[in-house]
């Protein structure tokens, strides 16, 4: 019954299962092994973090530029605080509020973006709020960050803000609000000044479980799920060529049908023919009736 899966419709599509289902639990596996290098990562995240808050600071230019091994980690910088700016629309454990931000101009002429602390409310009518920085030599130690990309990474990307505040922390930002240099880095205080909270260090972008690391969690799913549908697929197409052929062979077929039926109307037709033959009282001289 099942020599039909040797025909050359058959060894088409055998070859296709074969090579397809090897290929989605492949890429399955792969997408899988992307989301565990990602649950990883975010643990190692995790860990360097604490690590980070425990060792002694290093000097500012020591850890630029700023990649995943130097970002949070403890930098000590020494200069004098300039302007000061808010960060609008910055929310700490769920509650709206903006960051206090303060550029030290330090010895090389640069100036570092220091967020001193977070305050709750609102940047437009709260900026009286935003305690001043500290006046003289100050020296610094937070957590080294990257700059921020507008409209990334929870970054608002609103423009036409008012004068003394920014949307994003960056480099590229700050040198059209300030006549210097800026680095290409910022930090976050451990301490926050009086009257503000100390704002956490972020993970650097692109690791630990963002959406990118779910999206692999559901690729996994899709790929096995295609590899199962093209099992399913082969045995529904199995089983109905297989049935197929067995009506063909009992005669359960359309055509079979057909024949059956024509030669059931051909006998009746005959019998019909006889009977008018004999004649109704079986004398044998039946009436002809032209129709």
């Amino acid at each position: 019954m099942y020599r039909f899966l040797l025909t050359p419709r058959w060894w088409g599509i055998n070859v296709f299962v074969l090579l397809a289902i090897p290929f989605c639990v492949f890429m399955g596996s792969w997408q899988l092994g992307r989301f565990e290098d990602r649950v990883q990562e975010d643990r190692s995240v995790t860990d360097r973090a604490a690590a980070n808050r425990a060792e002694a600071p290093a000097p500012l230019d020591a850890l630029l530029p700023v990649d995943r091994a130097t970002s949070g980690r403890q930098a000590t910088a020494t200069g004098r605080y300039a302007e000061q700016l808010l960060v609008p629309d910055r929310d700490l454990d769920g509650e709206p509020g903006f960051y206090v931000l303060t550029l030290l101009r330090t010895d090389t002429g640069k100036a570092l973006p220091v967020v001193r602390g977070w305050l709750p409310g609102d940047a437009d009518t709260d900026a009286a709020r935003a305690p001043a920085p500290p006046k003289g030599e100050v020296s610094v130690t937070g957590a080294l960050q990257a700059s921020e990309t507008p409209g990334d990474n929870g970054v608002g990307a609103r423009g036409g803000l008012p004068a003394g505040q920014t949307g994003a922390i960056s480099a590229a930002s700050l040198v059209n609000l300030v006549p210097y240099d800026v680095y290409d880095a910022w930090v976050t205080l451990a301490r926050a000044d009086a009257g503000m909270t100390a704002v956490p260090a972020a993970a650097p972008h692109g690791t630990g479980l963002d959406l990118k690391a779910f999206q692999n969690l559901g690729y996994t799913a899709e790929w096995f799920a295609f590899a199962g549908f093209v099992v399913f697929m082969w045995f529904r197409l199995l089983r109905r060529e297989a049935e197929f052929l067995r009506d063909a062979e009992l005669g359960l077929t359309g055509t079979g049908t057909g024949s059956a039926g024509g030669t059931e109307g051909e006998s009746r037709a005959e019998g019909g023919a006889a009977i008018g033959a004999e004649g109704p009282d079986g004398s044998g001289d039946a009436e002809r009736v032209t129709a």
